[in-house]
Parts: C-alpha cells; structure tokens; sequence
C-alpha cells in the first residue's frame, strides 16, 4: 500500500514529528530519506538487522497492542469489571476515573509501532495492532488532544499495520479523528457493544464512518444482541459491520454469557456472511443439563434466546476455553 498524504500537517511539522517519535528512538537504527515533498511522504529505508520486534499480544484477534496512554473512566455496563483498570491498580497506577491522571508514556515507547511496521514490510505480511488495551482514545478529555495528533500521525507513518481502534464512545469520533471522508487503508474502526442498548445507541456512530473497516466487540457479551437492524434492515446512510467479536467475562467477580447469546451473533453473522470470532466463554462456560449438580460453582439461569434453563458453571477463563458448539472461531475480515 503506497504510502498516503499527510493533509492536516505541513511538510516541516511532519518531519519535525515523525524525528522526535521515530528517528531517534529506534535504538540505532539507520535511516535515509527517499524523497521529501510537500504534499507526501514514502517511508524511511530501515537497517532492519538493528529492529527488534516488540512483544506478541496475548489477545487471540490481535498481533500487537498500542497504547497512546493509560487511564480511562467508566461509561456503561461493560466497565464495571474493567480488567484494565484492575491491571492499572495491580501495578501502583492512579489512572482511572474522570477526576485522575492519565499516565503518558516517552518516546521509546511511541517508537515501538515503527518497528512493527519495519518488520511487517519486510516481511510483507500485515500486522493488527489493537489500540488501545489501556484507555480509550476518543475519550472527552482536551489534555489528550496532542496524543491524539501524534498517534493520527504514527498511523499514517506505519501502513503495513492495521489499527484496531476499539472504544465505547463512537459519538467522539467525527470531532476527534482527522480524515473524515478519507481514511487511511489501514483503520479498523470499531466499538464495544455489550448488550442492546449499547447497540442500539452505538452501531449509528460506527456505522456512519466510511474507515475501511468497521468491528464490534461483544465483549463482555452481557445480554443479547439482535444486530438484524444493522444487517438486512440497514439505512442506506449507514456502512455494513465487517467483524463480529464475542466473548465472556473473565474474573472472579464476572457475569456469565448464555450460550444462546453467543449463537444468536454466530449465526447472525454466518448467515450475512460478515466473520465471526469467538474469543473466549470467560470465567463461565456452560455446563449440560444432565451432568449438572447446583453448588457454589454451578448456577441455572434462564436463556431468553433459546427460551430454556441452562447450567453455567464457574471454571476461569482457560479451563472454559473458547469453543462454541465444538468449534473455534477464528474468522477474521479481508485485509483491505
């Protein structure tokens, strides 16, 4: 994919950019500049045999994670068990609600990405990056609009890495992000959709970017989803769902996903032919009938999709696996 203009920044503020976040933060790597224009840029010449490739992403649908900051506040049912805000308290970080600080990060880290991509292009095999694990980046606070700016940048200056961006708040993006109507091949927009009504009030925001590729995460899944009115009833203003991801909630404290739930996205999905990924059942897996004996780890519950009682048993997340009716679930849209 050819490298693509950078229209809100002029060529010195690129440059100046693209120094401080790359340049000097690649551990020596070596650099030589192929063309300086105005209006665009190509990438720089890397001395690969000085780039090492950061850490794997443990998440099953990504390569790496990215992100731009850490902190974030809660906004609706999904949050309540926020592993992330777990993992931030875990390590000593007062990042998380309205009121605290987000933690920002030095130039090391903002370099990272541009490895990846080195390697990717070497390699010439795409990259998903999945930003962000940490905080949401449309999230309404003005501090964040120069780490904004400078993640819109490093976007653009790494084209063989898809960017997964994930948030709870699609009503931001349209004042937030810098493209418009013309997106970067390599956006993947996407946003968390838990139950109905955070469908009902989400997928109009998603739906109304043209990024090159749009994806919910039903994660954690927390009631059942009916996304019909965005497949076979979708306005003609809205663009279609390119990805479906669905999965439990892991932890101690989480709420079970019922399996009519996850199989009522799966099928959705099959019959629109839109890719379904089934990340994980979570803390709670299913348990049959027969076999079940209620105690402290085996509870019945009612399934309102398949209209029947159903035993869910509290196992963690890696006895519970990630098998839906036998199968894994590991299907993924075209690149663009």
């Amino acid at each position: 994919m050819p490298p693509r203009s950078i229209v809100h920044l002029d060529a010195d503020a690129f440059f100046a950019a693209v120094e401080q976040v790359a340049m000097r933060l690649l551990n020596g790597a070596s650099f030589s500049w192929i063309s300086l224009k105005k209006s665009s840029i190509q990438l720089p010449k890397c001395n690969l045999s000085t780039i090492t490739m950061g850490k794997d992403s443990s998440i099953e649908w990504t390569d790496h994670t990215f992100n731009p900051w850490w902190g974030c506040s809660k906004v609706s049912p999904g949050c309540v068990n926020c592993y992330a805000e777990t993992w931030a308290r875990r390590v000593g970080a007062a990042v998380w609600g309205k009121d605290a600080d987000r933690r920002m990060f030095g130039e090391k880290h903002w370099g990272e990405p541009v490895k990846w991509n080195a390697a990717a292009a070497s390699e010439k095999k795409r990259k998903r990056v999945f930003c962000a694990s940490m905080a949401d980046v449309f999230e309404e606070r003005h501090e964040l609009n120069p780490q904004r700016k400078k993640l819109w940048l490093l976007i653009e200056f790494t084209p063989w890495l898809d960017w997964l961006m994930l948030t709870k708040r699609p009503q931001n993006i349209s004042h937030m992000i810098p493209w418009k109507n013309d997106w970067p091949e390599n956006v993947w927009l996407g946003t968390t959709v838990e139950d109905q009504q955070r469908a009902n009030e989400r997928l109009p925001d998603l739906l109304g970017h043209p990024s090159k590729r749009r994806f919910l995460s039903c994660e954690p899944l927390l009631g059942a989803v009916d996304l019909s009115p965005w497949i076979k009833e979708r306005p003609k203003s809205l663009h279609q769902i390119d990805w479906v991801i669905a999965g439990g909630e892991s932890g101690a404290k989480a709420r079970p996903m019922f399996p009519g739930w996850a199989r009522q996205l799966r099928d959705q999905c099959n019959a629109a032919g839109i890719p379904f990924h089934f990340k994980q059942w979570g803390h709670w897996s299913p348990v049959q009938a027969k076999k079940a004996t209620l105690s402290s780890l085996v509870k019945q519950f009612w399934d309102d999709v398949s209209g029947e009682q159903v035993y869910m048993e509290a196992k963690g997340k890696k006895e519970a696996g990630r098998h839906l009716d036998g199968v894994t679930w590991d299907e993924l849209p075209q690149v663009a």
